[in-house]
């Protein structure tokens, strides 16, 4: 491949995700470069694609390469280029009724990831989707990682004490915010989830509370509920109680890394409002 040819793909932090174009086809190729990523981070996202496809919207994969470290060259994967407009940039051009009708597309795309079921949680090590078990007791996780903030213990406890009365596990796509998923503009049906790299088998509310951490317009979010609600045998209430809780986890990992995007600084602003008032729905 002619890494020169590539183009960054707008929306990303990591820098790594680019589009390519040739003979007037346009594919994505995602660039598995540096430290951070396990080794067979290509490997396990090809095959979370393979495991959703027909069941959600994601693109093909088109080739999957294994690092060469003696020749320099880092894995990377290959995908197909889906059509659509980002939610995040979408969602602030719609009226209310829009603004709904997007919310329950979205919606009917997390109650699906909730309800796709694990036998264990945990990361995902290789290609065979083989789980390296890990579950995180909140207080002690965010002690783990640093993040001390008054109140934030007690917070935490009521919240693990919320998660232990679902013991489900699923898949979870752990980055599933409106930046991640594709829309068409003139139905509002979502049309692509992408970036799975956090993909994991986890809480069924990992991805709901992920969904609605920033994006907190009430037509929005009744919309989100309601849909997820109705497939996943629950009510809206008691699921965005569950969703709060468990996207505590996420907000403590990146609160301890405020400052490196702004995605962190805002998650880290959010936390503090969280443990000030003691309440999970707390906004900045």
């Amino acid at each position: 491949m002619d890494f020169a040819s590539l183009q960054p793909l707008e929306g990303g932090w990591s820098g790594e995700t680019f589009v390519a174009e040739a003979g007037g086809d346009r594919t994505v190729v995602r660039i598995f470069a540096g430290l951070r990523h396990a080794p067979e981070a290509a490997q396990v996202q090809s095959a979370v694609l393979g495991l959703v496809r027909g069941l959600l919207p994601v693109p093909d994969v088109l080739e999957v390469r294994r690092a060469d470290p003696a020749a320099g060259i880092p894995a990377l994967l290959v995908t197909s280029f889906l059509g659509g407009v980002r939610g995040d940039l979408l969602l602030p051009t719609l009226d209310a009724a829009g603004v709904a009708a997007a919310g329950a597309s979205c919606g009917r795309v997390v109650a699906t990831l909730g309800g796709m079921p694990m036998l264990r949680r945990g990361a995902f090590v290789d290609g065979d989707l083989r789980i390296e078990p890990f579950e995180p007791d909140l207080p002690a996780y965010a002690e783990s990682l640093g993040v001390d903030l008054p109140g934030l213990a007690e917070v935490a406890e009521a919240a693990q004490a919320l998660l232990d009365e679902e013991p489900r596990t699923c898949l979870a796509h752990s980055d599933l915010n409106p930046k991640n998923l594709l829309l068409d503009p003139g139905t509002l049906e979502v049309t692509g989830v992408l970036d799975w790299e956090y993909a994991h088998a986890g809480h069924p509310f990992t991805d709901l509370g992920n969904l609605l951490r920033f994006d907190r317009d009430p037509a929005y979010v009744a919309a989100v509920l309601e849909a997820y609600a109705g497939l996943r045998g629950t009510t809206p209430a008691r699921a965005l109680d569950l969703a709060r809780a468990a996207d505590l986890i996420a907000l403590v990992e990146l609160a301890s890394r405020s400052g490196a995007n702004p995605v962190a600084t805002r998650a880290e602003q959010r936390l503090r409002a969280i443990a000030r008032t003691g309440d999970l729905h707390a906004t900045d």
